[in-house]
């Protein structure tokens, strides 16, 4: 029998649909709208007045008068908002500070304003409602649903209120969610992760669990843990769990392990949310790529990633991309953030509707001898491997050996496996074979004997987990870099004896 719930549901995913179609169907425009608000809206404050944002009219003015920033670059007018200080960045005060971990710069502290706070919740539930008027499944929404995030305990600084921005989405779930939402709101408070995995476990395993949702390395964690417990398969312990929503990095690597962990497959839904907005989220089941959110208070920039770091990189709007071309994206919203670079790359598989993929990190790259390899290669490379091997890996990232112990430098893959190979060095040979195929700056340091072939190092069972929780980054949002451009993960792997 069709419950109340559900029937409602299936119509109000249809009045989203139809509105998403509408913004999505004129992005050009949308953005426009979107450009033209910020500008006016903010023209006030300390940053449009040192910006002389009165004068801007066009995207070209916007880029004469504000440069690409980072965070360090743009800490001098944030520290005033931290400090208390109106009308900054944008009107007001934020209403929360999403803490995150910084760099050079110890914490980050990325404002939530009352126009942009309101953006990350619609873009979540609208992620759902577009799923259910795809599919027309909406059964879901009678069952439980579990979200694994960080505490919602907020601290308070100068009268702002802050925490992770898992820990604040939470207190926006809407009230026809509550009662259906895990888990407790004690669980959640729990802040050492596998404590708070454990006490998980227990609350759920009694429950008709029907959605599950999180960052695939910790609910990976989640369900190790229920089939330890139980002996059984995910999917045989919650008959009704059917949709799996994930976000924070590629799926791809962990699909194979996920479908084993569940013991069948389950639909999913891919998000991009991050503190600075919700930028992104799966709208078909059947089409590549997330949606990119053109209505949300955010106006998007995207340079080439290989011309970057070069002293003018040019800067195009969305009317200017083009698919299969490795993007970093710069941000302007409704939080105050101005030709922000967020340090994320990404590619469009589509642009009608504009859809992305998350390529990497302009800062998660290797590119010691001028490789410039990117998180996209190797996650691409150890799929097509380890799918051919049939071969199942936990977790990895790859790191630059620049001063082998003899021999030339060679790029080495720490790679925890669940089933390891009988023979590592044919799995090598795959990989290099593939990453050779996809980089040509790559395949030419080989041949020109500046680089040898990669080489593997096996990680002890739970090593990452060892890893991350060494640095106090278990749990939450944090995952291990897939590469790095020095070896710190690499050394401290090797220091800590979790390689075999």
């Amino acid at each position: 029998m069709i419950s109340l719930k559900s029937t409602l549901a299936k119509l109000f995913a249809k009045n989203v649909r139809k509105s998403v179609l509408r913004w999505s169907n004129k992005p050009v425009e949308t953005q426009n709208k979107v450009f033209k608000t910020l500008i006016k809206e903010a023209s006030h404050t300390q940053f449009g007045k040192d910006h002389d944002f009165k004068s801007i009219k066009t995207h070209q003015d916007f880029i004469e008068r504000v440069p690409i920033r980072d965070y360090e670059d743009l800490k001098p007018y944030v520290d005033k908002v931290v400090a208390g200080e109106e009308d900054i960045l944008w009107k007001g005060k934020p209403l929360y500070f999403a803490k995150t971990s910084g760099t050079t710069s110890g914490a980050k502290y990325i404002p939530l304003t009352k126009e942009s706070m309101p953006t990350h919740v619609e873009a979540a539930r609208n992620a759902i409602l577009m799923y259910i008027a795809e599919t027309g499944n909406s059964k879901f929404v009678d069952g439980k649903m579990i979200f694994l995030q960080g505490s919602p305990i907020l601290e308070e600084k100068n009268g702002i209120q802050l925490g992770r921005l898992s820990g604040i989405v939470a207190h926006f779930v809407p009230k026809y969610l509550q009662k259906n939402r895990m888990p407790s709101w004690e669980t959640n408070c729990i802040d050492d992760w596998e404590t708070k995995v454990e006490a998980i476990v227990e609350e759920t395993l009694p429950e008709d669990m029907s959605v599950i949702s999180g960052i695939p390395s910790w609910v990976q964690m989640y369900f190790e843990k229920i089939n330890a417990k139980t002996g059984k398969k995910v999917g045989d312990v919650f008959k009704n769990f059917n949709l799996f929503i994930f976000g924070g990095v590629n799926y791809e690597p962990y699909r194979a392990k996920f479908e084993n962990l569940i013991g069948r497959k389950v639909d999913s839904i891919e998000l991009y949310p991050a503190s600075e907005g919700f930028f992104a989220f799966q709208d078909q089941q059947n089409k590549k790529g997330m949606l990119l959110q053109l209505n949300s208070g955010m106006f998007y920039e995207f340079v080439e990633a290989n011309h970057f770091f070069d002293e003018n990189p040019k800067r195009l709007t969305i009317s200017e991309v083009k698919i299969g071309v490795n993007y970093v994206m710069i941000i302007s919203t409704n939080a105050g953030l101005w030709a922000y670079n967020i340090g994320d790359t990404v590619e469009f598989t589509s642009t009608k509707p504009y859809r992305v993929i998350v390529s990497g990190r302009i800062k998660h790259f290797i590119s010691a001898f001028g490789e410039h390899v990117i998180g996209k290669e190797v996650e691409h490379a150890l799929q097509e491997a380890t799918s051919d091997l049939g071969i199942s890996v936990s977790e990895f990232t790859v790191a630059p050996q620049i001063n082998p112990e003899s021999g030339l430098p060679f790029h080495e893959w720490f790679i925890e496996f669940d089933n390891e190979p009988q023979d590592v060095k044919e799995l090598a040979t795959r990989i290099e074979a593939s990453m050779q195929k996809q980089n040509s700056y790559y395949y030419d340091l080989i041949f020109g004997n500046v680089l040898q072939p990669l080489k593997i190092s096996t990680i002890k069972k739970n090593g990452f987990q060892d890893y991350m929780k060494s640095i106090g980054k278990l749990g939450g949002q944090n995952k291990i870099p897939r590469l790095s451009n020095d070896r710190k993960i690499a050394d401290a792997l090797y220091s800590q004896k979790l390689i075999k």
